[in-house]
């Protein structure tokens, strides 16, 4: 028996073709403190459900990949926060092996969903290209080329290279469609300067493309959506801390999978936790159009 366990309604909505959208669980397990990461992960699935969709979040416990967490194993995800390991696809394994406990990034959300059969999956931004000539690059971009999955989210962390990983994004295949946007967002702030060769105005525009995609066999996309106007923070504001953040991070010889979530915990202390309040706007953004495209998604293939 594979060690994937579907959750009861989620297997239940996916078989009868109704909208199902993923969501990550390091938010909750490495995103915010508790009890402020328990609410954040209940609201994730409220905003799915209020949007007419089934909510999936999803993490390994004990060994077991399961998507669709109960709300006991939301809250046991929440209330051991970072004493779960962040586990990407390549790290599925040895997780599930070992009979560990592990929060799954956007790659390994991403492939856990569409081994589910899930299509949609809301998350906040993407991991990407590092800055610098360090070389590293996340798992998330080759994991999003690889898999039939439509990533909504508001564009890359923006303490990633952006036009390096738009620039990845199309060398892997990826297509990138913004959102009511015509250039990459910059996650805490809607513009980065990096053209989109695509734009839709609606959840059914989207859904109409990714039918095409995944008709031609193709696979993953990411749907860019900028955070709402009023969580927006300052450009330089937003520039100027992620340079002393990066110079810290050098200093304190800082690197591999350690970076970004340091790099994040030093942006919320040096902005009096803008940012997270930024990231909390955003994902919930996020979760909302996933689950209105899924609708979509899932009324066309009924019709």
């Amino acid at each position: 028996m594979p060690p994937v366990d579907v959750a009861a309604e989620v297997a239940a909505a996916l078989a009868a073709g109704r909208p199902v959208v993923a969501l990550e669980s390091t938010i909750v397990a490495h995103g915010l403190p508790w009890p402020d990461n328990l609410e954040i992960g209940r609201a994730l699935e409220a905003e799915v459900r209020a949007a007419g969709a089934v909510p999936a979040t999803i993490a390994v416990l004990a060994g077991r990949a399961v998507v669709g967490l109960s709300p006991a194993e939301l809250e046991a995800l929440a209330r051991g926060g970072p004493a779960f390991k962040k586990a990407n696809a390549a790290d599925l394994a040895v997780a599930i092996a070992r009979g560990e406990d592990a929060a799954t990034t956007v790659a390994g959300t991403a492939h856990l969903a569409a081994h589910a059969g899930i299509r949609l999956f809301a998350t906040g931004g993407i991991g990407g290209v590092h800055r610098g000539t360090s070389g590293d690059v996340s798992n998330d971009l080759a994991e999003l080329a690889a898999r039939q999955i439509a990533v909504v989210s508001a564009g890359a962390k923006a303490i990633l290279d952006l036009p390096r990983t738009a620039e990845m994004l199309e060398t892997l295949g990826v297509l990138l469609v913004g959102v009511r946007a015509s250039e990459l967002p910059a996650f805490y702030t809607p513009w980065s300067g990096v053209p989109l060769d695509h734009r839709v105005e609606t959840a059914a525009e989207a859904a109409a493309i990714l039918r095409a995609r995944w008709a031609l066999g193709q696979g993953g996309v990411l749907l860019c959506n900028p955070i709402p106007a009023e969580a927006a923070l300052d450009p330089e504001f937003v520039d100027g801390v992620i340079a002393s953040s990066l110079a810290q991070a050098a200093r304190e010889g800082v690197r591999g999978k350690a970076l970004t979530p340091y790099l994040l915990a030093d942006l919320e202390r040096k902005s009096g936790g803008a940012t997270l309040r930024a990231n909390r706007a955003l994902a919930l953004a996020n979760a909302r159009l996933a689950a209105e495209v899924a609708v979509a998604l899932s009324q066309a293939s009924a019709g």
